[in-house]
């Protein structure tokens, strides 16, 4: 494997750029099964004195079965000549190809029996601390906000705490 586990508090990934610019994959499952799919909203942080990312799935993607009934997801934060790879995983159901193979992607397994991708810059293996829908109730400007929900299938916010880092 050419990632090495580090310390989670000296991992200094570049948040902004990457989800601006590149993206990531967010994955879920185990040896009986795993889905990934192109993930553009995160947010890491810390939340009940914890290290923490949060990642956003609708109900219609096939990796929501895998965010909902396994207790670990990742987030792969891929190069930016990963685009093919993006692409497909973004916009390929997993019910119908299996995007780990097609890509040629490097299934690894981190805490949990997490499922991550050995081509990563870096990656977080997180488990599942919290989750709640994203409510249109809740939306206090929807100028921005509602064009992102105009046939309904809200996002699903899914927090875990951070339990391992691996870089380069």
């Amino acid at each position: 494997m050419k990632l090495h586990l580090v310390d989670p508090k000296t991992l200094t990934p570049e948040i902004f750029r990457v989800f601006g610019t590149q993206n990531a994959l967010v994955a879920a499952g185990d040896q009986s099964g795993c889905n990934t799919m192109t993930v553009g909203w995160c947010q890491l942080g810390r939340l009940w004195n914890q290290p923490v990312c949060t990642v956003y799935v609708r109900p219609s993607r096939y990796t929501y079965s895998f965010m909902e009934t396994r207790d670990y997801f990742t987030v792969s934060v891929l190069p930016a000549s990963e685009k093919e790879t993006m692409k497909l995983c973004g916009s390929r159901s997993g019910r119908e190809i299996d995007k780990v193979k097609a890509c040629g992607l490097t299934l690894c397994r981190g805490a949990g029996d997490a499922p991550f991708f050995d081509e990563a810059e870096w990656v977080l293996v997180c488990k599942k601390i919290y989750t709640q829908d994203l409510e249109p109730a809740c939306v206090q400007d929807g100028t921005q906000i509602l064009p992102y929900y105009e046939s309904g299938d809200w996002h699903r916010a899914y927090t875990g705490r951070v339990v391992e880092a691996y870089t380069k």
